[in-house]
C-alpha cells in the first residue's frame, strides 16, 4: 500500500471544488444527491431488520409448538449472534475491497433465502430440528453482517466528520423502522390485516406465526432492487469532488485500493478501537438481552400475548424511543461536544445503569399493574440508552476511526464485539432462566422455568457499569484533543 500523497494534486481538487460550493460548504446539488443515496441505503438496512427482528415477537409460539425451552430458544439467538460477530470481522475487510453497495446486495439476497428456509423448516418435525434451525439462523447472521459495514462504508465517503454524529443518529433511527415493521407485522398476523390498494382493500385473515419468515423477505427483495438503481458508492461516482481533509487520507489516497492485511494492521493497532469495541461488547449484551427476551418476559411474567396492550407498548415503545435516542445523541455529539462520541456514550451508559438499578429495587415478585408498567417503562428506557450507544459508537466512532478507506474494517471490528456480548444474552441467559427461574405451571413453556426479572436485570448491571467506566476514561483522556479523540 502506497502512502504517498501529492499535495499539489489535492490542492487543485480542493480549489476547483471550492469554486462551485454553495454557502453550506458543499457543491450545488450535493445535499440532494446525498439525501437520495442515504434514503435508499437507510431503507435497505431497515429492511434487513425486518428479517432480523422477526423471531422475538413469535418466540412464545415457536417455543410452544416446537417444544423448545428457554435454553434451546436462546441457542438459536446465540448462533445468529456468533456468526454475525465473525461475519462483521471478515465482511468488514471484504467491504473495503468490493464496495459498500455490492456488500449490502449480497447480504440482502442471503438473508432473503435463509429466512424463507428457516420458516419452511419449522413445518417439519424431525430429531435434528433444533441444530438445523440454529445452523440456518447462524448462516443468516453471517449474511446480515454484510449490511452494517456496507452501509457505513458508503456513507463515510459522503459525510464529513463534523456531520457523522447526526448521520449516526439518523442511521440508528432508520434501523428502528425495521423493528417497528417487524413488531407491527407480528401483531397483524395474529389479528389479520387490511391492506389498502389502488381500487380496493385486500383483507388478509390471521396467519400462522411462520409467515414472519415469509413476508419480510419480499419487502427486502423489492427495496434492494431500488437501492441498486439509486445508490452510488461515493460522491465521485455521482460526479462530485469533495475534500474530507487529512482525516480520511492520512494513510494515502482516499480512493486507493488497499490490501486487507494493511487495513487490519492499521485499524487493529489503534488502542481507541479496542476500548470502543469493549464498550460495544457491553452494549451488545444488554441490547440483545432485551430484544431476545422481551416477548418471553411478556408471556411468562405478565401472562400477556400479542393481542395485549403490553405487546403494543413493547413493539411501539422499544423502537420509537430508540429512534429518538439515536437521533438526539448524534446531534448532541456533533453540536455540544464538537464531534466527540465518548462524553455522550458515558452519559448514556450511566443512565442505563441507573434504570437497571431502579428495576432491581422494585418489590420482588410484585405483579401489580403499577409495578408491571414501571418495569416495562424501565425496559424501554434501557433499550433507548443502549440503542443510542449502538448508533453513536458502532457508526459515528467507526467512521471517524476508519475514514472512507477503512470504515468497513473499523465498523466490522467494533460491531463484532457487540455480538460477542450478544452471544451471552442468548443461550447463557436461557440456561440461567431454566435453572433458577420460577417454574411454570402450564405446558406453554415446555416444562421450562419462567424468565426471572431480578436475574434478568442483575445480568445487565455489570455491563452498564463497565461501559460507563470505559467511556468516562476516554472522555477524560481526550478532553483536550478536539475532535481527534473518541
Amino acid at each position: 500500500m502506497s502512502a504517498h500523497h501529492n499535495p499539489s494534486e489535492s490542492a487543485g481538487v480542493i480549489e476547483n471544488a471550492a469554486a462551485d460550493r454553495s454557502s453550506s460548504g458543499h457543491p450545488p446539488g450535493y445535499r440532494k444527491r446525498r439525501g437520495q443515496n442515504w434514503f435508499f441505503l437507510g431503507l435497505t438496512y431497515a429492511s434487513y431488520y425486518l428479517c432480523r427482528y422477526n423471531l422475538s415477537p413469535v418466540a412464545p409460539e415457536l417455543k410452544s409448538e416446537l417444544g423448545f425451552n428457554n435454553a434451546q430458544y436462546g441457542m438459536i439467538n446465540s448462533g445468529r449472534d456468533g456468526a454475525y460477530a465473525v461475519g462483521q470481522m471478515v465482511n468488514g475487510l471484504f467491504t473495503d475491497r468490493i464496495g459498500g453497495k455490492m456488500a449490502m446486495t449480497v447480504g440482502a439476497i442471503g438473508t432473503v433465502v435463509l429466512n424463507l428456509l428457516f420458516g419452511w423448516t419449522t413445518w417439519w418435525n424431525f430429531s435434528l430440528l433444533l441444530p438445523v434451525l440454529v445452523l440456518i439462523r447462524s448462516a443468516d447472521g453471517y449474511m446480515q453482517a454484510f449490511g452494517a459495514p456496507g452501509f457505513i462504508k458508503i456513507n463515510t465517503a459522503w459525510f464529513k466528520r463534523a456531520e457523522r454524529g447526526a448521520f449516526a443518529g439518523v442511521f440508528g433511527a432508520m434501523i428502528n423502522l425495521g423493528a417497528i415493521g417487524a413488531g407491527a407485522l407480528g401483531g397483524a398476523l395474529v389479528k389479520g390485516m387490511a391492506v389498502p390498494l389502488l381500487f380496493f382493500t385486500l383483507t388478509i385473515p390471521a396467519l400462522d406465526w411462520r409467515y414472519m419468515f415469509f413476508l419480510p423477505p419480499i419487502a427486502v427483495l423489492v427495496i434492494v432492487f431500488f437501492m441498486n438503481l439509486a445508490v452510488k458508492n461515493n460522491p465521485e461516482d455521482a460526479g462530485f469532488q469533495i475534500d474530507h481533509g487529512d482525516e480520511d487520507t492520512m494513510h494515502g489516497q482516499a480512493d486507493e485500493k488497499v490490501r486487507l492485511r494493511d487495513v487490519f494492521r492499521i485499524i487493529a493497532s489503534n488502542p481507541v478501537v479496542w476500548i470502543v469495541a469493549a464498550a460495544y461488547f457491553c452494549t451488545g449484551f444488554v441490547r440483545r438481552g432485551i430484544e431476545s427476551w422481551w416477548s418471553v418476559y411478556m408471556s411468562d411474567v405478565l401472562n400477556a400475548d400479542r393481542t395485549s396492550w403490553y405487546y403494543t407498548a413493547f413493539f411501539v415503545g422499544l423502537p420509537v424511543t430508540a429512534f429518538i435516542g439515536s437521533l438526539s445523541s448524534g446531534f448532541i455529539s456533533d453540536l455540544l461536544f464538537k464531534g466527540r462520541r465518548a462524553p455522550v456514550a458515558a452519559i448514556l451508559y450511566a443512565t442505563q445503569t441507573a434504570c437497571t438499578v431502579i428495576v432491581m429495587l422494585l418489590p420482588s415478585g410484585s405483579q401489580s399493574h403499577f409495578f408491571a408498567w414501571l418495569t416495562v417503562s424501565m425496559i424501554i428506557l434501557i433499550s433507548m440508552m443502549c440503542n443510542s450507544t449502538h448508533s453513536i459508537l458502532g457508526t459515528a466512532a467507526a467512521m471517524d476511526l476508519g475514514g472512507r478507506k477503512m470504515a468497513g474494517c473499523a465498523a466490522g471490528i467494533i460491531d463484532s464485539f457487540q455480538y460477542y456480548g450478544a452471544i451471552l444474552s442468548g443461550g447463557l441467559l436461557g440456561i440461567i432462566f431454566d435453572k433458577y427461574g420460577a417454574h411454570a405451571a402450564s405446558a406453554a413453556t415446555g416444562g421450562a422455568s419462567k424468565i426471572d426479572v431480578t436475574i434478568w436485570f442483575a445480568s445487565m448491571l455489570p455491563f452498564g457499569l463497565i461501559g460507563t467506566g470505559l467511556m468516562t476514561y476516554l472522555w477524560l483522556k481526550h478532553s483536550n484533543s478536539g475532535t481527534r479523540g473518541a
